[in-house]
């Protein structure tokens, strides 16, 4: 039967994106049937570009034209450093602050008024990453329409490559509704696209069904993806790696044979292509820094303009420093010299700040903590440090100044944002082996380990951390606590642990409501309408544990 492409917007625009700074323009068709387009190679690669649209720092997007705009998965505003870092124990609960209550709720890893979110309107205190769901099923159709692509539209190469990449999108959807809500319902063979029962069975999968689908879409895009790209956002075939070794790696105990296949992606990406950078005085500093974008420790990120206003037309900004600054602090200090701030000026109050009992775990001497600012001079002419803390407005806790503001471009700055580091593949690689073998860590892994720590300006992990197993993983969940802070993977690594209720009473003083945040009424209550039972909550083996160990 013959339908038209994407019968949820029967309107005009195909919006593409791809993260890209200015490489994609959007494209209008007209009416879309399957009788007009797709019919050529362009067409078919312009088809999978849209689902780049998640992946792009703009402030919002909408896929749907009935289903209302959505945060970027990568926007600092509500994306995954609002999900899992602000809920993790590398942020200080806010005291007082500008923004609304729903923001300090997630700051507490408080998630009970996440049940209320709405599904049409896009509110920013709240955000509601639960209509992605239903963008799955978008990708679904994508890949199903490429897949029936004939030889004469498309060669079977490009054909093999653009659908890898079509499944790479979709994994990594999949990948990050995981992570915020736990298993839930989505569309992931192209026949049920269209297949009204299985559109219907609005019931969360179990959790080796779901970890199979993303599994299976980051492996075929892990032999398939292109290499390389001219576009420098576009996702590579090391990209999927990455991403195949992080799901393997959380993964692993519960999916059996997933540790190695972690080691296997470690292997392939062990070729000498990247490397940790480690140029200036504080290369840790310097890496995040405009003038180093793209550098020889990137194997992904989402490539940033300054000159874009944020706009779904336009390319991808980064507002980090905006939403870190806080919006008192001055460009000079009282002896007039310039602060940190002396570029962009004071931000929005602080939506992100470090946690200061998670600022004292850093050793003496290392360097990843001076991208950290722990005092700042005010336009009031005041100094706040440590003791200002909880008892001034906006000062929740310290400045997370990893992507300084070096543009006056405010509120946009061209920082890349990093999807995926050489840093973070030692470190995993590390954990990978560890996990696999059950035993004190090898040389090779605490080589890797300590070429981190190196960078950093610390000597090798002292033996009392390496005699063991445990030992070994838990000065490991701190090493990548100190090394990969507000990069979207805190909350993901403490669940992996079973530490994520743990680490948040030591460093909020308060425990999380739940593991995992709890899925809308809305969405609850209509599955009841089709006569489904969607459970609201779900937590993993180990929770019930890792809170009565923070309890105590």
């Amino acid at each position: 039967m013959k339908k038209s492409l994407y019968a949820a917007i029967m309107s005009i625009v195909l919006v593409l994106g791809s993260g890209c700074e200015k490489n994609f323009d959007p494209k209008i068709y007209g009416t879309l049937t399957d009788q007009n387009y797709p019919v050529s190679e362009a067409d078919f690669v312009s088809l999978m570009m849209s689902c780049y649209v998640p992946y792009i720092n703009t402030w919002t997007y909408s896929l749907f034209a009935s289903s209302g705009n959505q945060h970027p998965w990568y926007i600092p505003a509500g994306g995954v450093l609002k999900m899992f870092d602000t809920t993790s124990d590398v942020e200080a609960p806010w005291v007082s602050g500008v923004w609304a209550n729903n923001y300090k709720l997630y700051s507490e890893a408080n998630f009970n008024n996440t049940v209320y979110a709405s599904r049409g309107t896009l509110d920013d205190t709240q955000p509601n990453h639960y209509p992605k769901t239903r963008e799955v099923t978008r990708f679904t159709d994508v890949i199903g329409t490429i897949q029936r692509a004939e030889a004469t539209s498309i060669s079977e190469q490009k054909k093999t490559e653009i659908l890898a990449e079509a499944r790479l999108c979709r994994g990594l959807h999949m990948y990050n509704l995981l992570h915020v809500y736990g298993p839930v319902p989505v569309i992931v063979n192209p026949d049920d696209v269209a297949n009204t029962e299985a559109l219907n069975n609005a019931v969360r999968p179990s959790l080796d069904d779901m970890t199979q689908w993303i599994y299976d879409d980051f492996l075929f895009a892990a032999q398939n993806v292109p290499v390389s790209h001219a576009e420098k956002s576009r996702f590579t075939r090391d990209f999927a790696r990455v991403m195949l070794m992080r799901h393997c790696l959380n993964e692993g105990y519960h999916k059996e044979g997933w540790y190695q296949v972690a080691l296997d992606m470690y292997a392939e990406l062990n070729t000498g292509k990247y490397r940790l950078f480690t140029q200036g005085e504080n290369p840790y500093k310097e890496m995040f820094r405009e003038v180093n974008d793209f550098n020889c420790e990137i194997i992904a990120a989402i490539s940033c303009d300054p000159s874009s206003t944020g706009n779904l037309k336009e390319g991808s900004m980064n507002p980090f420093a905006m939403l870190a600054m806080p919006n008192n602090c001055a460009k000079k200090d009282d002896l007039g010299n310039p602060t940190p701030f002396a570029v962009a000026g004071a931000g929005w109050g602080m939506t992100f700040n470090i946690a200061p009992k998670f600022y004292d775990t850093f050793e003496e001497k290392d360097l990843r903590k001076e991208s950290i600012i722990t005092s700042y001079y005010t336009v009031n002419g005041e100094w706040w440090g440590p003791a200002e803390i909880g008892r001034k407005s906006e000062w929740d806790g310290y400045v997370p100044y990893k992507y300084p503001a070096e543009t006056a471009t405010a509120p946009c700055f061209g920082n890349d944002f990093p999807l995926a580091r050489w840093a973070d593949v030692l470190l995993m690689f590390a954990e990978a082996e560890v996990r696999k073998t059950g035993a004190a860590p090898s040389q090779e892994a605490l080589n890797a380990v300590n070429e981190v720590r190196k960078r950093a300006g610390l000597g090798n992990l002292p033996t009392s951390c390496t005699v063991s197993a445990e030992a070994f993983l838990d000065a490991l969940l701190m090493e990548r606590g100190h090394e990969l802070w507000f990069e979207g993977l805190r909350k993901i690594d403490l669940i992996r642990f079973n530490k994520f209720a743990q680490r948040n009473a030591v460093s909020k003083g308060k425990l999380p409501t739940h593991q995992y945040i709890p899925i809308p009424n809305y969405a609850v209550d209509e599955a009841l309408e089709k006569g489904k039972e969607l459970a609201q909550t779900f937590s993993r083996e180990g929770w019930e544990e890792d809170l009565a160990k923070a309890s105590k």
